[in-house]
């Protein structure tokens, strides 16, 4: 069993030559990206779910940008004005190590932070600047950016000039990463939202549904259960939207991660882990 003592050691031994090969995701957004599984009230229930444990190939880099072995919550030093709990990160990485062991280190970059509205992620911006920062942090080493995994929207349900201005201002965000990153065409997987704050839902949602842009995917959380605040994802729906981040992600992909991967595991079946 993977003690805590294994994740101390692992975190001393973490250096810039044991990041070459790390394979790093940013997870960027509003709070259902941070995690609100398990949070009633402001008080997290500390449950966090096998698919979310800790694994001594995934790690994340911390608000100091160390890499440190990753737990749950993820965003618990990133989204510090609320209280954090389970989100889809975790289950989406132990996911794709479950596809592939020998996929070497998965790298998560929490970015998250709840209740901002996408004009608040424009260039320039503070949570723009944060974003940028802490990827290029994140890849200093020899690891790679494979994908962001975005998460927003909820707080531009509330206007309607906010709702009908998302699609360009989230097509421009992308676009200004990717070229700020020095990745054209960085893959992104965004998440279309499935609860909001206000009345124009159907406008993001529509919006996020319809973007066309290469190498951008979109998983719908709609049907994943909600908690009793009708707004967060709770702790088992989280887990199912890690996994299904996981499997488009391995989409995008234009071969196997592994050429021997569907033989060695069974439960990735045409594209689904199962």
């Amino acid at each position: 069993m993977f003690t805590f003592l294994s994740l101390i050691l692992l975190a001393h031994a973490i250096s810039p030559a044991s990041s070459q090969g790390k394979n790093i995701f940013l997870l960027a957004g509003q709070s259902n990206m941070s995690g609100r599984g398990g949070v009633t009230n402001g008080t997290w229930d500390g449950f966090v779910p096998p698919e979310c444990g800790p694994n001594p190939s995934v790690l994340r880099l911390a608000a100091n940008l160390t890499w440190v072995p990753a737990a749950e919550p993820l965003h618990k030093d990133i989204d510090v004005n609320v209280t954090a709990g389970v989100g889809p990160g975790m289950s989406f990485a132990n996911a794709l190590l479950a596809y592939d062991p020998s996929l070497g280190v998965v790298g998560l970059v929490p970015c998250a932070i709840g209740g901002t509205k996408i004009r608040q992620w424009v260039r320039g911006s503070f949570l723009y600047d944060q974003l940028v920062r802490r990827a290029d942090a994140a890849a200093r080493g020899g690891g790679k950016i494979q994908a962001m995994l975005w998460y927003q929207g909820e707080s531009d349900t509330v206007d309607e000039d906010d709702a009908e201005s998302y699609k360009g201002r989230l097509e421009k965000f992308f676009e200004d990463l990717r070229s700020d990153l020095l990745s054209p065409s960085l893959p992104i997987i965004q998440v279309a939202i499935a609860s909001a704050q206000g009345p124009f839902m159907e406008k993001v949602r529509e919006a996020q549904l319809r973007l066309d842009l290469a190498n951008v995917k979109c998983v719908d959380a709609k049907g994943l259960e909600l908690g009793l605040d009708h707004l967060h994802l709770t702790t088992s729906a989280e887990v199912k939207l890690g996994k299904m981040l996981a499997d488009s992600f391995l989409r995008t992909r234009p071969r196997p991660l592994k050429n021997n991967a569907p033989s060695r595991f069974p439960n990735y079946v045409g594209g689904l882990l199962h």
